[in-house]
């Protein structure tokens, strides 16, 4: 295995003794560069991989295990360049649980050890992605902080925490003489956007992700620069506590510490059973990107403190908290080639290909690379080590190379002149990021066009995939979308695969599309600039296709929605006889080119008229599709965010986290189903509750 490459997983064959010693090794080295010097050539999921197999190898081997192993002492140190200050109480690292079976095993660890905990009530809380930080207030007044460095001696870092706004310089009235306050130190993501926007407006390179920018702008030796970065703090623990009130619970000690006015995290819940803490982690796992702020997995503690007393602690970890982690969003791979694609507008799009790594809960093997700004300002180059990131449904994007690792002969990547597919130049324009393959009958744009009309979002045309598209053009089946309505069955069913269910099936989907709303269509004609929501503003305004194709561009651009960038681009794609002739097919092949929300809008009373409605979560009786579309039948709007303008949040089950936190920020009506139906019918409020 390569010095910062991802765990070799274990087997026989391997010498448990000198892989042992090497994974020490490369777990200290890589602990050096995380949490000393702010520069880790690993991602975070590639470094519990070593961990994982370090353990996995002193399970089956007890006698390799040392004192000194990292498997029996928390991470980290304290770098030259600040002061040692001894913690009064370690700060201790948590076991972790990557599934809910290993969180089961550790609640079934906790009843075999102390019967009362068969019985235990949990506190669940996010587990931020940041830096562990302990804060010291003596009389009332804050004194000192430090890193947690290797849980007995941290950093001192005082002069840069005073900086943060959410850490107050004086404690409320009856404060203990002594509270030291444990928490994470982090960089919310809007402050990491808007930071790395600075970068690039000043040449520089962009930040890799918010927990390594937290942490390097906290050890800061000028803390004016650690003020500038915007960091927040959530406070989660006690440490050490003289002259203060006597607590029975964590829950009790998290009021406490919101009563001295120090931040807690509004998303701890407190939960009676296991099932609970399942469900909560879930919750998360799907909504973490909700939040304002990187979260990698939940923290789960016992909350009553005389139970976490009786089941105390090991050299590294307290017995009564585990952190259950989420499934890795960043992982390092090497990049073995930069490749560039066609799509459907010509644009052409650099991606990386990669060694397959398990990222996000999936293998990936192709990650995006943007356009030629981004390879350059990320100075990615083939045989580089690389962070690969994939956030939920994200497609997956290289984040950056590994520098300390980087070959010194290993050469720069400029971008192609000309189409990987057709052989012509590729163009940027002056002021534009993304560059064009200008050939329209280029085959890889062809193909891009019928995909895109095909797609669920245009004509949802079932079946007719990105595989099938290119065979059928490659053996000269369709040229453009309007060939789908003529398509040969009998050359289609003669084709290796296609039996006659999947051949009739096919047909069924193809004829079915011809029925779709007019706002479909224009979205699968491929106009540029040209969205859903601008799509849905012209069936709306027009009803048919014919009057948009006749209208001036200044007609087009009075459309509330529209503007005069959509307007300009659309006047141009009709303008194009080749594109008339299409349209042209598509009626011929019985295409709708109508618009059913014109009639439909005339008859629904416009109860929300200039109103803004949005809806999050499930719904029983209407999809999201349908809520949105019952929202502008009536005049309204339904927006993906909340903002003062909003009318109402409408909350289903299971909603986003962040919008119903904004609502309440901004004082926004939050809405039951049945509220929703009234607003419908009556365009009316239900009043506020007492």
């Amino acid at each position: 295995m390569s010095e910062t490459g991802p765990a070799a997983e274990a087997n026989d064959s391997v010498d448990p003794v000198g892989r042992a010693d090497e994974l020490r090794g490369l777990i200290a080295h890589h602990s050096r560069l995380y949490y000393e010097a702010d520069q880790p050539e690993i991602a975070d999921g590639d470094f519990d991989l070593l961990v994982a197999e370090l353990a996995a190898i002193e399970a089956e081997h007890p006698d390799l295990v040392t004192p000194d192993s990292p498997t029996q002492r928390p991470g980290g140190g304290v770098a030259a360049q600040f002061r040692p200050i001894v913690h009064q109480v370690p700060m201790m690292s948590l076991d972790n649980a990557f599934d809910d079976g290993e969180l089961r095993a550790w609640g079934e660890r906790l009843a075999r050890r102390v019967e009362a905990a068969a019985t235990a009530t949990f506190v669940c809380e996010p587990k931020i992605d940041g830096l562990a930080i302990a804060i010291r207030y003596e009389g009332g007044r804050y004194v000192q902080a430090a890193t947690r460095g290797d849980g007995r001696v941290g950093e001192d870092v005082t002069a840069n925490v005073a900086t943060l706004a959410g850490v107050p310089a004086e404690l409320p009235a009856g404060a203990p003489e002594v509270l030291e306050v444990r928490g994470e130190i982090y960089m919310p993501v809007s402050a990491f956007d808007a930071l790395n926007a600075r970068q690039e407006e000043a040449g520089e390179r962009r930040f890799v992700n918010p927990r390594n920018s937290a942490a390097g702008s906290l050890r800061q030796k000028d803390p004016a620069v650690t003020a500038r970065r915007e960091l927040a703090l959530w406070s989660y623990q006690l440490g050490a506590v003289e002259g203060g009130p006597a607590f029975s619970s964590h829950a009790e000690t998290l009021d406490f510490l919101r009563s001295m006015g120090l931040p807690v995290n509004p998303e701890i819940r407190s939960v009676a059973t296991l099932e609970d803490v399942y469900a909560y982690c879930r919750h998360w796992l799907e909504h973490r990107h909700d939040l304002d702020y990187e979260i990698d997995g939940v923290v789960v503690k016992v909350d009553d403190l005389a139970l976490r007393t009786a089941l105390g602690s090991t050299s590294k970890a307290p017995r009564w908290a585990i952190a259950y982690k989420f499934p890795p969003e960043e992982r390092t791979t090497p990049l073995r080639e930069i490749m560039v694609s066609i799509g459907r507008t010509g644009r052409a799009t650099p991606f990386a290909v990669l060694d397959p790594v398990f990222v996000g809960g999936s293998t990936v093997g192709l990650a995006t690379l943007h356009n030629a700004d981004q390879v350059r300002a990320k100075d990615v180059r083939p045989g580089d080590l690389v962070v690969v990131r994939k956030a939920g449904d994200v497609i997956p994007e290289v984040v950056g190379p590994v520098l300390a690792v980087r070959p010194a002969d290993l050469a720069e990547w400029t971008f192609p002149t000309r189409c990987p597919v057709c052989g012509e130049p590729l163009v940027r324009a002056e002021g534009e990021s993304d560059t064009f393959c200008v050939n329209v009958d280029c085959p890889a744009q062809r193909a891009g066009r019928i995909i895109h009309f095909g797609s669920r979002g245009a004509m949802d045309i079932e079946g007719l995939g990105e595989q099938r598209v290119h065979q059928f053009c490659e053996l000269g089946l369709l040229g453009d979308i309007a060939d789908l309505y003529t398509l040969d069955w009998d050359a289609v069913s003669a084709l290796e695969g296609f039996g006659a269910v999947s051949v009739a099936n096919l047909r069924d989907a193809i004829e079915a599309s011809k029925d779709r709303p007019l706002a479909r269509l224009l979205v699968g004609l491929n106009v540029r600039h040209l969205g859903p929501a601008g799509a849905e503003a012209l069936a709306g305004a027009f009803g048919t296709l014919d009057r948009i194709m006749a209208s001036s561009v200044d007609t087009l651009a009075a459309v509330d929605g529209v503007g005069p960038i959509i307007a300009t681009s659309v006047g141009e794609f009709f303008a194009l006889d080749a594109n008339r002739v299409v349209v042209e097919r598509l009626r011929e092949a019985g295409v709708n080119l109508e618009s059913p929300m014109v009639e439909a809008s005339t008859v629904l009373p416009q109860t929300l008229a200039g109103r803004s409605v949005v809806v999050t979560g499930a719904l029983a009786g209407f999809t999201r599709e349908e809520a949105e579309a019952a929202i502008k039948a009536r005049g309204g709007k339904s927006p993906g965010s909340v903002s003062k303008r909003t009318t109402a949040v409408v909350d289903g089950d299971d909603p986003g986290a962040s919008k119903l936190g904004k609502a309440e920020q901004l004082g926004v009506p939050v809405l039951d189903e049945a509220g929703f139906v009234t607003l419908l019918d009556t365009g009316a409020l239900p009043p506020p509750a007492d």
